[in-house]
């Protein structure tokens, strides 16, 4: 790979800090406070995720956990219920796991090093970087998504930024341009550039602090950088699922803490649930499909409708409770879910939404 001519440190974050002052933003949730719990857990819900879908979500989960000892000692499903929609599962089942390590190890404290933080389930060393240099305004620089954009513009750097040896590179860029004063207000100040100028398609270049430094803008060439990932086919998975009803309320099964929505609430699939409980055949009607795509595969899930009379009283898990809540059973493995009085449960989006709009 060839070598990248770099700037002087100041001429570029001196550009970049001025342009902050005058439009970054400043007024975000997570920004009224430098507790390192806040920017932790914006970090986390900002991966992968935009700034005005996490909001909402930021705002519920402070809310109901206010400090990093409340959500450490909350119940996963729980957990799971505030992040419902928000996606990538594993985020919140990481940042549960975390502030239990945080408050078991580190006496409800987060640690003050980027090897410590990255030790520590779901954090990684950008997003390890924007806590300390955020919450404590220390020189600990970041690469997530939007610098590595900008970054790879400004040099004209080939290759897919997530590639080893090109986030290698660009780490070494992000690392000579991050200044060891105001810490805080750059990280903060190369995230909002990415987000707001040097954005994915059509790039502010005309806004942009750095327009005279950057070589794709110079060479026309701002739409080749940075290099898409390479194109690899995703595979599609099918599934059956059933819907075994009675009396408004639906069986919901407990999927293992790995894989597919990980942790989360969901309807039995139809083949593990005849093996599970010995049933040759169980009679079902179609009554709906799920499409629903996820990073490395497609799922094609058909819904099949199952009364609760076509089940051997010897196979049912539970009887649905006759209180008309929505309450979590004792069953660590089966919960009937009432729609009209919903439990505070984690469910995957695609099923949250068949249950709450065809049922």
């Amino acid at each position: 790979m060839p070598s990248i001519q770099l700037h002087p440190t100041e001429q570029i974050s001196n550009a970049i800090l001025s342009w902050f002052d005058l439009h970054g933003r400043k007024n975000l949730p997570w920004q009224q406070t430098k507790s390192a719990y806040h920017v932790w857990l914006s970090e986390v819900m900002l991966q992968q995720t935009q700034v005005v879908t996490v909001i909402p979500y930021f705002e519920r989960f402070i809310a109901r956990f206010p400090t990093v000892q409340a959500l450490a000692s909350a119940d996963i499903d729980e957990v799971l219920h505030l992040w419902t929609g928000l996606g990538y599962y594993a985020r919140a089942r990481n940042l549960h796991k975390c502030a239990q390590m945080v408050c078991n190890q580190h006496q409800g404290l987060f640690p003050k090093t980027v090897v410590e933080l990255e030790a520590l389930p779901g954090i990684g060393r950008s997003t390890a970087g924007a806590i300390l240099s955020i919450s404590e305004n220390i020189y600990a620089p970041i690469l997530d998504g939007n610098v590595k954009r900008f970054l790879a513009r400004l040099h004209c750097v080939p290759g897919w930024p997530s590639a080893p040896r090109v986030q290698k590179q660009l780490w070494q860029v992000a690392e000579h341009y991050s200044p060891h004063q105001r810490c805080a207000d750059y990280t903060q100040a190369v995230m909002d550039l990415g987000a707001l100028v040097c954005t994915r398609r059509n790039p502010l270049c005309s806004d942009c602090p750095l327009e005279p430094f950057c070589a794709a803008k110079a060479t026309a060439s701002q739409h080749q950088f940075p290099e898409p990932k390479p194109k690899k086919e995703r595979p599609v998975r099918l599934e059956k699922l059933l819907l075994i009803k009675h009396d408004g309320q639906i069986l919901l099964e407990k999927r293992p803490s790995t894989g597919i929505w990980g942790g989360l609430w969901s309807l039995p699939e139809l083949d593990s649930f005849k093996s599970k409980h010995l049933l040759n055949e169980i009679p079902t009607n179609l009554h709906s499909k799920i499409n629903h795509q996820f990073t490395h595969f497609i799922l094609e899930a058909e819904v099949h409708l199952v009364s609760l009379q076509q089940l051997p009283k010897l196979y049912l898990p539970k009887k649905p409770s006759e209180d008309g809540a929505g309450s979590v059973q004792d069953a660590q493995q089966y919960f009937w879910y009432q729609v009209e009085k919903p439990a505070e449960i984690g469910l995957p989006g695609p099923i949250y939404k068949l249950l709450h709009s065809s049922l």
